[in-house]
């Protein structure tokens, strides 16, 4: 069985920590970064192995919707799910437009987050934006 690597982008090191923990029971294995240009990094890095981004949208440096647009423009098919507690629906819209493949509301639901990660890292990312 191939390991999936998921990348887990945000600033809140608590944050990391929960969905390091419940996708790493899951059997993932997980790569962390603390904003945008962290991120793009560890991309340039693992390029080939990240088979998921998990991104919040308010972070400092390279917030989640900028990391969204330089992998949009990078033509990065590495499907990306956004954490956050943002309801704008401006916010959700540009983030569904520059390709974000799903959307999990915190406080986190780890049962519903995992369920979600399981099924676009099956589909390859193709699971349509919720």
């Amino acid at each position: 069985m191939m390991t999936t690597t998921i990348l887990v982008v945000d600033d809140a090191s608590l944050v990391r920590a929960q969905l390091r923990g419940a996708l790493g029971r899951a059997g993932y294995v997980v790569l962390e970064a603390g904003d945008g240009l962290e991120a793009l990094a560890h991309l340039e890095a693992h390029a080939s192995s990240v088979k998921l981004i998990i991104s919040d949208i308010h972070m400092p440096n390279m917030n989640g919707l900028e990391l969204l647009e330089r992998l949009h423009v990078a033509g990065s098919t590495t499907p990306v799910i956004i954490l956050t507690a943002e309801a704008d629906p401006e916010i959700i819209r540009r983030a569904k437009a520059l390709g974000a493949r799903g959307w999990l509301m915190k406080p986190l639901k780890v049962d519903y987050m995992t369920a979600m990660v399981a099924k676009v890292v099956a589909s390859g990312g193709q699971v349509s934006p919720t």
